[in-house]
């Protein structure tokens, strides 16, 4: 129904902007030791034993703080894939090899995201991904996740779904923001768990 259509995605709007603006609200210094236990939370979970490969994200501003835990994870010799935005939005991936890996690329009309500088493996490497870390601003009790509007998620839910694969699919969030709902659209796939800094809420059994 098209004006079921609308009023999700203008209730999506106005949640992002209520979310955006509390994110922007916390310090650095507070978003640093949370991205701490955040990644403390995450490694405990018995779903990543024995997964090889995941394609993670490099947090910027007030996101909750991927770094720890891409750290975690490569220190582990887990293989972790970043994103390359391309110009139409859709992403490409390289992988994580250390901190200096990453380079500040400055994107018209958006913020300075910092990817990785390797060899670009195509939009199809994250299908190798035994797990995937979706950035989001809100998720609710059915796992349904707020994105933040750009789409290029959508892209990549819809790659793993073409191509069969059937990954972990992970939020990180502040505990305020696991909600009772969030307004969803019919294409919306919801994730299988959230981690926040007090632990982890699974969803769809």
């Amino acid at each position: 129904m098209p004006g079921a259509s609308s009023e999700a995605k203008e209730a999506k709007r106005a949640l992002r902007r209520s979310l955006l603006t509390a994110r922007k609200a916390r310090s650095a210094a507070e978003v640093r030791r949370l991205g701490h236990t955040l990644a403390e939370v995450a490694a405990r979970l018995p779903e990543l034993d024995g997964v090889r490969t995941v394609a993670a994200y490099v947090s910027i501003g007030g996101e909750p703080d991927t770094a720890p835990l891409v750290e975690l994870w490569h220190a582990r010799g887990v293989r972790v894939l970043l994103p390359v935005l391309l110009p139409d939005d859709d992403l490409d991936w390289a992988a994580y090899e250390g901190p200096a890996s990453l380079r500040e690329v400055r994107r018209a009309g958006r913020m300075t995201l910092r990817e990785p500088a390797g060899p670009r493996l195509g939009p199809g490497a994250v299908t190798e991904a035994g797990a995937v870390l979706l950035p989001g601003l809100a998720v609710d009790r059915a796992g349904r996740r707020l994105g933040r509007g750009g789409g290029s998620y959508d892209r990549v839910l819809t790659r793993l779904a073409a191509s069969g694969a059937d990954p972990l699919l992970l939020v990180l969030l502040y505990e305020e923001e696991v909600r009772e709902s969030v307004p969803a659209e019919p294409h919306d796939r919801p994730v299988h768990a959230a981690v926040t800094p007090a632990g982890v809420r699974r969803f769809g059994g």
